[in-house]
């Protein structure tokens, strides 16, 4: 026998006894295969070592708190999606406890208190529910991003001292606990990544409700050599879907053949058990002669699925085959000949028998899903793939060319669910990125247009619906329907980069930029050639927390792979401001207004407009605008230029000035001087700015005392002097 720490977990079904009473039959199929289909892989994926089952529950060990909290989660929100498809009979509620505590260990079985305190607390649980020590709490903090209920110290049968417990609340922070891949944990015998094999289906479902249940799939084609991707591969079948190439001797056919490559990449991805990557990733190779092997090793895949399409009036051919990159070998190959008006039962057929060649089982609701929100009509679709392409270019002039395509497309198909999305998101970027000039909207106009479309995607759901929700919501300040669509978005489609994004803006302006992290990188595995928007809510997590380094860090590498991402190198230049990096950040503020002169670069802090504002913090945005002011001066003789506005320039020019010289990253000994000098100007408003800014430096300022103590009479000024006279005046 010998003694370690463990972190232990306890469940057990809730009314076991009840539910055998009434149907004995349907109660052991329940429980067999809960046990089979999520408590054993899960235990497997997250480390867990199942030490005991009896007929209603269960004792297992797991090495770290992390990891038995991250099971627990998981358990839950897979065993609550499959109540909503079974009978009243085949109902079961479990309730979890966890401990990490002092165990002794004889042979396969663990004794102790540590295993005790654990079994009491799983009967504090409510059903469906998972109650922790307060040790488990105080180990996953800041791992796991949870909210708890406090039940305080509680007294429990044969533990002497009174067990201080806590409940997990669920709500949209498990959903996306559930959604994040499993952490590799030291002893794993893998070297890669795992992913959670239900985790990102379940994310979100049992407090939405009503989406549906995903099977766990347990089995499926051996995993590629890893020695030979760039990308570590999920656990589970991996794919990228290339262009098809056209073959018609028509080039305007390229629509058609992109628009086939789209709905397929669309549709396979709503399969849970399927990863996918994204289309941004797989269309950088439309065009070229590829060596299948190295593009899967590019993207971390196992599976490559390529094609062709030539059409002829109204006769199509398309030929597709699923390609097992690591032999070379042809898993699936089908060609169909026919009306091009069948293609879309085509895609649904493809779609069914790619599943079927990777040994994936689609559940009913996935069935059911293939094509969601998608057209029947070809030319509706040819006409929203135009301008799909448009919208992916990223541009005012181009998402302006995109929002008249979609139009069109719903001109010819109203009930085009997909086309209504994007004409939100398009709409949406009109108004959040100052984009609506070309539209000829104003700002407000266009948030109304994209709130307009979105009702519409409510009527005719589609994944991209659930993102647009998601960013119309945000960029109005709902943030908790925001998370809630974003979770929808996630569970709907996980392997959609764009709905890992959108809630990663939801976490990183709600005061959860470590969590908004995370599922950036989410978003960058299933997109490996990301745009450039994704660095942006990556450098700005960073830059929420405090970390500018790695902000600055983040910036630079993506601007050196695109120096024309004018979004990156205006936040690059307000992080190297306030780094007190002055020539880097006026280097990039020229890189993202290269033809302005000094005016127009003084100008940019007022004119700029955040995408996105916080909802305890909007100070982060301030401080944004602040740095984009200190990145504008001329990094030569930054005192100097402000010293000469100061002395000749109109009383908005001085105010602003004050308001520069009390930024902490100018040197006090430069800045108080000229603030003294503010302080006798003829302006009221001038001076109460200057009095603000001595105040902010506090200490450093002693010199500016004199002439502050001058002004402290009884006026809205004087009583201003006395305050900034108190922060001075206070100890270093």
């Amino acid at each position: 026998m010998n003694r370690r720490l463990a972190a232990i977990l306890f469940y057990d079904i809730v009314g076991y006894s009840r539910a055998m009473g009434q149907d004995e039959t349907a109660t052991i199929s329940a429980l067999k295969q809960t046990f089979s289909q999520v408590i054993q892989p899960l235990a497997k994926s997250h480390n867990g070592r199942m030490i005991k089952v009896m007929g209603d529950g269960g004792f297992m060990e797991f090495s770290s708190a992390v990891e038995a909290v991250h099971f627990a989660i998981c358990m839950q929100h897979a065993i609550g999606l499959s109540e909503l498809h079974q009978t009243e009979g085949q109902r079961l509620s479990y309730r979890i406890g966890i401990n990490i505590g002092d165990v002794v260990a004889d042979d396969d079985d663990l004794f102790g208190d540590g295993v005790n305190i654990a079994a009491r607390l799983e009967s504090l649980a409510e059903p469906g529910g998972i109650c922790v020590h307060q040790s488990v709490r105080d180990q996953i903090r800041g791992k796991l991003h949870l909210d708890f209920k406090d039940l305080g110290a509680i007294t429990v049968k044969n533990i002497d001292k009174p067990v201080h417990a806590a409940t997990i609340e669920f709500n949209h922070l498990t959903a996306i606990v559930a959604a994040l891949p499993v952490e590799q944990s030291p002893n794993a015998p893998s070297s890669k990544t795992r992913w959670n094999l239900a985790a990102v289906m379940a994310a979100g479902l049992v407090i939405l409700g009503g989406l549906g249940w995903s099977q766990f799939q347990t089995t499926g084609p051996a995993p590629a050599n890893l020695e030979r991707t760039a990308l570590p591969l999920p656990d589970k079948p991996s794919l990228a879907v290339l262009p098809f190439a056209n073959l018609s001797n028509d080039p305007t056919q390229e629509g058609f053949s992109d628009g086939l490559t789209e709905d397929l990449i669309t549709d396979l991805s709503r399969i849970s058990g399927l990863f996918v990557v994204a289309r941004n990733s797989t269309f950088v190779y439309k065009g070229q002669s590829v060596n299948i092997p190295m593009v899967a090793k590019e993207l971390g895949v196992q599976y490559v699925l390529e094609g062709s399409a030539r059409r002829s009036g109204d006769q199509v051919r398309v030929n597709a085959q699923l390609i097992d990159a690591t032999t070379g070998g042809h898993i699936w190959a089908e060609r169909y000949d026919g009306d091009v008006t069948d293609i879309f039962e085509v895609q649904d057929t493809f779609i069914r028998k790619i599943a079927k060649a990777l040994a994936i089982n689609l559940t009913e609701e996935e069935e059911q899903e293939i094509a969601l929100g998608q057209t029947t009509d070809i030319l509706a679709r040819e006409v929203f793939q135009s301008g799909w392409e448009s919208f992916l270019e990223y541009s005012a002039e181009d998402n302006a060319n995109a929002v008249d395509q979609f139009k069109q497309a719903l001109e010819i198909d109203p009930n085009y669910g997909r086309a209504h999305a994007a004409l939100s998101l398009a709409y949406l970027r009109g108004c959040q990125l100052r984009w609506n000039k070309p539209l000829g909207l104003s700002a407000g106009e266009a948030n109304a247009y994209a709130m307009s479309a979105l009702a519409e995607t409510k009527r005719l759901p589609s994944s991209l619906g659930n993102v647009a929700a998601s960013g119309v919501n945000l960029y109005n300040s709902r943030y908790d329907i925001a998370k809630t669509d974003a979770t929808r978005a996630i569970a709907t489609d996980p392997n959609d980069p764009e709905a890992f994004i959108a809630m990663a803006w939801a976490m990183i302006t709600t005061g959860q930029p470590k969590l908004g992290l995370d599922l950036v990188d989410q978003a960058m595995r299933l997109n490996p050639t990301y745009p450039s928007y994704y660095v942006f809510a990556q450098a700005m997590a960073h830059y929420s927390m405090g970390e500018l380094e790695q902000s600055a860090d983040v910036l630079s590498k993506a601007l050196e792979r695109d120096p024309n991402a004018k979004q990156l190198a205006v936040i690059a230049a307000a992080t190297f401001a306030h780094l007190q990096r002055f020539d880097e950040a006026n280097a990039a503020i020229r890189l993202a207004l290269p033809k302005a002169g000094q005016k127009e670069l003084s100008a940019l802090p007022y004119s700029y407009h955040f995408p996105f504002t916080w909802e305890h913090n909007p100070e982060i945005v301030t401080n944004v605008i602040n740095g984009l002011h200190l990145a504008a001066l001329p990094p030569d003789d930054p005192i100097g230029y402000l010293q000469n506005r100061l002395e000749t320039g109109n009383t908005s020019q001085r105010r602003n000035v004050a308001m520069i010289l009390g930024f902490p990253e100018l040197d006090a000994s430069d800045t108080v001087p000229l603030l003294t000098l503010a302080l006798v100007d003829e302006s009221k408003v001038v001076k109460n700015q200057a009095i603000k800014s001595l105040e902010q430096i506090g200490p450093g300022a002693k010199n500016a005392l004199p002439t502050l103590m001058k002004m402290t009479d009884g006026s809205l000024t004087g009583r201003k002097a006395q305050n900034a006279i108190k922060a001075i005046e206070r100890s270093d």
